[in-house]
Parts: structure tokens; C-alpha cells; sequence
């Protein structure tokens, strides 16, 4: 893709090129880190079309590894026109050489990056302003940790992508009432709706990975309307999922310090004490915790 009026492109890594600076780094991807580098350009190209960069975006970028998709976004950048991209690196030794494969890849456009060596579960906008727009390939291992952290310490958030494990990505966009629906559902609905947006099939990563991965999107909406605060209805998520075949009169119980205590601030928030977690919408825990919050 060029940008307006000139001959400048960005120009993609294959897996060959992928391969050739993880061997030159003498880099392993590590399990520990949870690094699968995607080494095919039309997925990279998938995920940062499904960015719709606009312009003005702040696109930010968490775990780019070797830059495949750094530059796939930096290319919709280029597109968008007046977008700039922030990538988040926890290893010291990717975070190095990244300014390294943009300036050789797309030197026209080098000066649009910015990249960050921190770890995604502490940063906020002092490390990265305030970006609108998520697009990543997150680590299995913290993918859910990372993203309700980033929304959390980041509120110009709009929208975001996001390539996670396959299991991951269907608990991240369940509904009340579903075998996965979970903490992690309620939590991030507390924040943004999220959809499903498409699946990457194994052979798009480098190494290839033994579990399926998927994209989801998401769009930040208002919380629930609550006199408690976010910790509070979080501990009554917590609470109702940590033993999520009791009812919630009993898997309240410890929260509430007894059941009998539960079951009082159950009905006085409108829900059937005999009901379970896994029913409830990110609302009605809201109104528990308000309950309890106005006693």
C-alpha cells in the first residue's frame, strides 16, 4: 500500500524473513513468553484490515515479536493517513531490533512507530499515551489478563482486534447462559461487547501451535450504571465463578459472610438466589455488588 501521492510502500516479512532474524538474534521462541510468530502477509494483512484504522488512530500493538504485523499495521497506517502506532515488546532483545526491521522495511514511515519495551500487564499512559484502537496477537498464556488490563488503564480505547487461543476467544465473547460463558465474559463485558471475527488456522504461525487460534473484536461501551466500584462487582464475579455449580446464595456465602447474608443481598438486587453465576449479565452482578456497597 503507498501513501498519497508517492512511489513509498511498506513491505511485509514472509517466513523466511521471519526465520532469518530469529536465527540471526539466535532467538527460541519461548513457550514461557507465549511466542507463536505469524510469518504468513495475508493473515497479518487480515488482522490489521480488521483494525479499520482510521484516520488520526493511535493504533496500539502488544507482543510484535519480529514485526510481522507491526508492518501490516504501519501499511494501514500509511493508508488511514495521520495514524501513528505504539508496539509493546516485554523481550528486551525483539523490543531492540524492531525499530531495526521498520527502518529497512519501510524507512519512509519508520518515524510513525514508536516501540515500547514493557511488560502489557503494567503499562498505562505514561508508557504509551492514549492510543484508540487494539491490534494484537496476544500470548495464550495472559491473553485475557493483558486485555482487561489494557482497558482498564487505557480509556481513549475505542475498539480493538484481537488473535487469541480458539478456547479463549469463545469464552471472550459468550453470553449469560453458556457452557463457557465465565468470569472472563462477564469482566470483559464489563467493559465492550465482543464478537467473534474470524479463525487462523495453525499454519500461519511460527512455531505452529497444538491449540486453534481465532480473532475477536471488541468495542468499548459504558459500564452497567453502579454506585460500587469496578474491585467490587469484580469480587462478586470472582465469588460466583469460583464455585460456579453452587448456587449463588451458597457461592456467595464466603463474599457475603454467610449464605443467609447472600441471599438477603440477592433479592434485595433483584436476582433469584438460586440462580448461578453463569446465568447472570455483567448488569445484575453490578446491582450484588451495589447491594452490598448501600448496607
Amino acid at each position: 500500500m503507498s501513501s498519497p501521492g508517492s512511489g513509498a510502500r511498506v513491505r511485509l516479512l514472509g517466513a523466511g524473513d521471519v526465520r532469518g532474524i530469529a536465527g540471526r538474534l539466535e532467538v527460541r521462541p519461548t513457550k514461557r513468553l507465549g511466542q507463536n510468530f505469524v510469518v504468513e502477509p495475508g493473515s497479518v494483512r487480515q488482522i490489521a484490515a480488521l483494525a479499520a484504522v482510521r484516520p488520526g488512530d493511535e493504533i496500539l500493538e502488544v507482543g510484535p515479536g519480529l514485526g510481522s504485523l507491526t508492518l501490516a499495521l504501519l501499511e494501514a497506517a500509511v493508508g488511514a493517513g495521520d495514524a501513528r502506532l505504539v508496539a509493546v515488546e516485554i523481550d528486551p532483545v525483539l523490543a531492540a531490533e524492531l525499530p531495526k526491521t521498520i527502518a529497512d522495511r519501510a524507512p519512509e514511515f519508520a518515524g510513525l512507530v514508536d516501540v515500547v519495551a514493557a511488560d502489557a500487564l503494567a503499562v498505562g499512559e505514561a508508557e504509551v499515551g492514549r492510543p484508540t484502537v487494539l491490534a494484537a496477537n496476544l500470548p495464550y498464556n495472559v491473553a485475557v489478563p493483558v486485555l482487561l488490563n489494557l482497558l482498564a488503564a487505557l480509556p481513549s480505547l475505542e475498539r480493538g482486534i484481537v488473535m487469541v487461543q480458539a478456547e479463549v476467544a469463545d469464552r471472550m465473547c459468550a453470553g449469560p447462559g453458556g457452557r463457557v460463558y465465565g468470569a472472563p465474559s462477564a469482566k470483559l463485558a464489563w467493559y465492550a461487547s465482543a464478537r467473534a471475527a474470524g479463525t487462523a488456522p495453525r499454519s500461519v504461525f511460527w512455531p505452529v501451535p497444538n491449540v486453534d487460534s481465532k480473532l475477536v473484536a471488541f468495542t468499548r461501551h459504558d459500564p452497567p450504571s453502579t454506585s460500587a466500584s469496578r474491585a467490587e462487582v469484580f469480587a462478586v464475579i470472582d465469588a460466583a465463578f469460583g464455585q460456579r455449580r453452587k448456587t449463588l446464595r451458597a457461592a456467595l456465602g464466603g463474599w457475603a459472610g454467610s449464605p443467609a447474608a447472600a441471599e438477603r443481598l440477592l433479592r434485595a438486587a433483584g436476582v433469584d438466589p438460586g440462580a448461578r453465576g453463569e446465568s447472570l449479565p455483567v448488569a445484575d452482578f453490578a446491582r450484588i455488588a451495589q447491594a452490598r456497597h448501600e448496607c
